[in-house]
């Protein structure tokens, strides 16, 4: 008789088992971030306790993209919704916060001053770019990309933990503890890239897309960047692109997934260099700008 009890007990168990588990599966904040990045970040500070869904998926641009029907359906069930500035924010994120008014929209680019994107095309006047940088006096597209730079990615995690922990604060000293021990990463990463470009201050990397910006900022850098403005260069311009990387002696032009190579490989064949690929939006947050580094490193021998 107990033996039969037993048995009846654990096929009771087994039975609502996964009604239990989908119980716990529930509990976990749904979050929805806009780039694969920004998944690396809240998914270190929220661990287990988050479920974190990108906006926009693999080889698509953040500056041009469009949620799917299946997307914005998903965002009826979220929680928070961390936007970081991409160009698809513009368009979209009023739009995204409408069909969700519970759900929290919280903008990780908070207290981050951001660098126009005109800073990046016009070297021969940085000295005077860079103090009005400094100084308040923004002008021109900002630049989105902060978070290829770890001491701009300090400041996001501040803002991810600060939301998470005002949605869920029965897990407030775990969100902290995270964020903790994710800010201490960084700064181990932003030491080991101190050390890496020490001594190259000033030195330039050529890129089709003028992405990396506040990763050149950083370190002491400079990006050249091909595309003007968002759009492939005129004859003349890429003329003046070429001379200054047979001056410069660059040989390498870094390109992304995400964009055509079309006008980086004919600047490569005009220098005798090659192309290689970056991706800024790398899901590996981490790894991904050690790798990137390491490459642009080699570039400046």
């Amino acid at each position: 008789m107990v033996a039969f009890l037993m048995k009846v007990i654990t096929f009771a168990w087994l039975a609502v088992f996964p009604i239990f588990s989908q119980a716990l599966a529930v509990e976990k904040v749904p979050v929805f971030v806009s780039i694969a990045p920004q998944k690396f970040f809240v998914e270190q500070i929220g661990k287990n306790l988050v479920h974190v869904e990108v906006m926009v998926e693999p080889g698509a641009s953040p500056h041009i993209y469009e949620p799917k029907p299946g997307q914005m359906t998903a965002i009826s069930r979220t929680r928070i919704y961390f936007a970081i500035g991409v160009g698809f924010e513009k368009a979209w994120l009023k739009r995204i916060g409408a069909s969700n008014p519970a759900m929290t929209v919280v903008h990780t680019d908070e207290g981050i001053q951001k660098l126009p994107m005109s800073t990046h095309h016009h070297h021969e006047d940085d000295k005077h770019h860079q103090k009005d940088h400094h100084a308040g006096h923004d002008h021109g597209t900002p630049d989105p990309h902060i978070w290829l730079s770890p001491p701009l990615v300090m400041v996001q995690a501040s803002n991810i933990v600060k939301a998470l922990q005002e949605v869920d604060p029965a897990n407030r000293s775990e969100y902290e503890a995270n964020y903790r021990a994710f800010v201490t990463r960084v700064g181990d990463l932003d030491g080991e890239l101190q050390r890496l470009f020490s001594g190259r201050e000033g030195m330039e990397f050529m890129v089709f897309h003028p992405a990396w910006g506040y990763f050149a900022e950083a370190y002491g850098l400079r990006q050249v960047p091909i595309e003007v403005e968002g759009k492939d260069p005129k004859p003349a311009q890429l003329k003046k692109i070429i001379d200054r990387a047979r001056e410069r002696n660059i040989k390498v032009v870094f390109v992304q997934p995400q964009f055509s190579s079309k006008s980086a490989e004919q600047v490569a064949r005009e220098i005798g260099g090659e192309v290689a690929f970056v991706d800024p939006l790398a899901p590996d947050w981490e790894e991904n700008l050690r790798e990137a580094a390491a490459k642009f490193k080699t570039a400046m021998k």
